[in-house]
């Protein structure tokens, strides 16, 4: 017989947004397991309680009070409640979650959960935190920082996954969860203007077909435009605008009670101009421009372009053998195209333009088995296999002198071999021990010249880097978690688990300048020991959640624009990348979830955070003191208040006011103490900062909403990521989006 879940009193970490608690616990309900009981819920809400989520962290559906590790999830209401529009917008929502568009791109993903990530999104190099769509790994962050279309649940899973998560989820995993086929007809029409001129439309509409409704489908859709927070002076063009079209269609044929099969294709056109970058200091090799006040204007020579185009399509096969065991099958194709132009020094002069083209093609199959026999065991095991080539070319111009192409390819196949169980020992303790085995093969072929001119199509004969090299990576990362239930409202825990990240060769390879440029870098591993409770108090209108964390982060991979000294005393520009050492990352998570009424809730977290070097080798000098951690803010919290009452035949009203702030940030990765010359760096450094929100939400009746929206709302002027480099002059920083107010219309049917 299948488990019957014990309703969990404790969902605190389901929607640490405000997500307004009884919206919360109805979406909730629409989505239990089938074990758990509608009536018993229903009645929850009815008392004025939280509720309780169901949620798969663990590859099975559990409520949130059973899975002893680190999850926040949002129910698409929490969603809509939080005026969340990306991925980006969970930033401060999540404890120790730093998640921003990177560089000059509006949807190209970095991400960085407990210090761990990458900032780098060129080919051959993975990110640190796992992207999933459905249990679908995406192998890249180009077209990753995802709008939120149809979404039925998102779940952000800290600390090392990889007992569990294909593959590189060494600091996290974040899962965005599509919404269910369903046997109704069943949508919604949604309209949303805004300032700088937005205009949104997203739709959906869902049916099932035949005498049994054994066919099912849903499409979904959504044009975002918006002009842009600046312009460029130079061309007279938006920058930082957004103008996105991105379909779903998903399709499910249950073929029996005990067998289905769904098929989904999703695809996203991005055809948003580039990022407005500000220069932050004057760059010496054009002295007569001065930086310009606007955190978003530039003076790019280079054409606004950057587009991204990505296609995913996947088939999922359910299979109940009996009462016991269940199998899944899934299979997936993902690719994307990207080419930007990034002016690095943001001025009409050619100092440092760069044009790049990004290609990815995967394909990954997983095989998983489910165990539950309503016994004192049950688990999931499985095999993943993954395939890709990612590879491009990047056209860099300095000075209108130096004209290089970085062109190739890095392919990739990966097994694995997993298994996670959980064992009751008594009624009240239980041990959770799982295991992952990977092997991991990476080849690369990478040719980098140099041409005479800026049409590259003259070789000079100058090659900086020429190879075809492989490499192999095995890795075996275990967990075990004890996760004991002092009362039916109390859990506490203790978790330690090893995470993975495979190495790889610099696409950016000198290697007749450096030579160890064009050896491989090794994989990341992370060390993880964490102790927790989930509480539910006064009678569920209190969740408490607390959580620290010890890790142990070894062979740091880090992508570092620096330079090198060329034969003739000339400093010269390099894309290093290079395994700094090691360091030791320490935090603590809390967060809370209070409803004093059946009026009121009032929703947060606090985190801390303290990551340092242990060792940071450059130039074979230890400059660990010297080198701060990147995107690991000491403190970060939000607060979120809502009032929320019956209008009687006017509807139902809630309005929200949401604070989140973060301490100072590293926010660049440069080395930023030369050993040797005694050079030091000031890296790009981001004060305190704190961003108000606020929305309103009115249901005049039951198939209309009304919401109006705004966030930054004190117009912070705050950094994401930036460029610092010495040897072309540069010194730009990227900026978060300004004040911004929206008004929404929309129909649910």
């Amino acid at each position: 017989m299948r488990r019957i879940h014990r309703h969990a009193p404790l969902c605190l970490a389901i929607a640490i947004g405000l997500a307004a608690p009884l919206a919360q616990a109805q979406d909730a309900t629409a989505q239990s397991t089938p074990a758990t009981k509608p009536a018993q819920a229903a009645k929850q809400t009815a008392d004025g309680d939280l509720g309780a989520i169901t949620v798969t962290a663990r590859r099975r559906e559990e409520t949130l009070q059973e899975v002893p590790v680190a999850v926040t999830a949002f129910t698409a209401k929490a969603l809509e409640k939080l005026n969340v529009q990306d991925l980006g917008d969970l930033k401060g929502q999540v404890p120790n979650l730093t998640i921003y568009a990177a560089r000059g791109s509006n949807t190209t993903l970095t991400a960085y959960i407990r210090g761990v990530g990458q900032s780098d999104p060129l080919w051959g190099v993975d990110p640190g935190v796992g992207m999933y769509i459905d249990d679908v790994y995406v192998a890249r962050p180009q077209g990753a920082m995802l709008d939120l279309l149809d979404v039925g649940r998102i779940e952000v899973l800290r600390g090392p996954q990889g007992t569990l998560y294909g593959k590189n989820t060494i600091g996290g995993a974040i899962k965005y969860i599509t919404k269910p086929l369903a046997t109704d007809f069943n949508g919604f029409v949604q309209g949303t203007v805004g300032n700088y001129n937005e205009r949104d439309v997203k739709l959906a509409v869902g049916d099932a077909f035949g005498d049994a409704k054994a066919l099912r489908a849903r499409l979904s859709m959504a044009k975002l435009t918006r002009d842009g927070f600046g312009k460029n002076l130079t061309s007279g063009n938006d920058v930082s605008d957004k103008d996105i079209f991105a379909w779903r269609l998903a399709v499910g044929a249950y073929v029996t009670d005990k067998f289905d099969l769904q098929f989904a294709y999703d695809h996203t056109d991005d055809e948003s101009g580039v990022r407005g970058a500000q220069m932050l200091a004057k760059n010496p090799f054009a002295p007569t421009y001065a930086p310009m006040a606007s955190r978003y204007d530039v003076r790019n020579g280079m054409p606004d372009v950057n587009h991204t185009k990505l296609d995913g399509l996947s088939m999922t096969a359910n299979w109940r053998l009996n009462d016991a065991w269940a199998a899944k099958y899934i299979w997936a194709k993902r690719q994307s195209n990207t080419e930007t132009n990034i002016d690095f020094d943001t001025l009409p002069n050619k100092l440092a333009d760069v044009k790049a083209f990004y290609r990815d093609h995967q394909t990954s199959n997983e095989l998983q088995a489910n165990y539950d026999a309503g016994g004192r065991a049950r688990g999931v095991m499985g095999i993943y296999q993954f395939e890709g080539d990612a590879g491009g070319q990047v056209l860099n111009n300095f000075f209108n002198l130096l004209f290089g192409d970085t062109h190739g390819t890095v392919y990739t196949k990966s097994v694995a071999l997993y298994a996670d169980w959980t064992f009751d020992l008594t009624s009240k303790l239980k041990l959770d021990a799982g295991v992952r085995y990977t092997d991991e093969k990476k080849h690369a072929v990478v040719r980098n010249i140099s041409y005479t001119d800026a049409t590259f199509s003259k070789p000079n004969g100058a090659v900086a880097a020429d190879f075809d090299k492989n490499i192999g990576f095995k890795n075996v990362s275990p967990k075990v978690s004890l996760d004991y239930q002092i009362t039916p409202g109390v859990m506490v825990y203790g978790l330690a688990s090893r995470g993975f990240k495979s190495g790889g060769y610099n696409i950016r390879a000198n290697a007749t300048a450096v030579p160890r440029t064009a050896e491989p870098f090794q994989d990341e591993r992370v060390d993880s020991m964490e102790v927790g409770s989930k509480m539910a108090l006064a009678d569920q209108t209190l969740f408490l959640n607390m959580a620290y964390f010890h890790n142990k982060y070894k062979n740091i991979q880090l992508s570092v624009f620096t330079e090198y000294t060329t034969p003739g005393g000339a400093k010269a520009f390099i894309g290093d990348f290079t395994n700094a050492g090691s360091g030791t990352v320490n935090g603590f998570e809390f967060e809370y979830q209070w409803l004093p009424s059946k009026h009121f809730a009032l929703t947060g977290n606090l985190a801390w955070l303290d990551a340092k070097f242990d060792e940071y080798m450059y130039k074979n000098v230890n400059i660990a003191a010297q080198q701060a951690f990147t995107n690991a803010p000491k403190f970060s919290g939000a607060i979120n208040a809502e009032y929320r009452t019956s209008l009687g035949a006017a509807g139902e009203l809630s309005a929200r006011v949401s604070y989140t702030r973060q301490s100072s940030v590293v926010a660049t990765t440069e080395v930023t103490h030369d050993p040797v010359t005694g050079v030091n760096t000031q890296p790009i450094e981001q004060g305190a900062y704190g961003l108000i929100g606020a929305g309103v939400i009115w249901k005049p009746s039951k198939p209309w909403t009304v919401s109006l929206q705004g966030s930054n709302l004190n117009n912070s002027k705050y950094l994401t990521t930036g460029y610092v480099i010495p040897s072309l002059g540069v010194r730009t920083g990227f900026y978060g989006a300004p004040r911004q107010y929206t008004l929404s219309l929309r129909y649910d049917f």
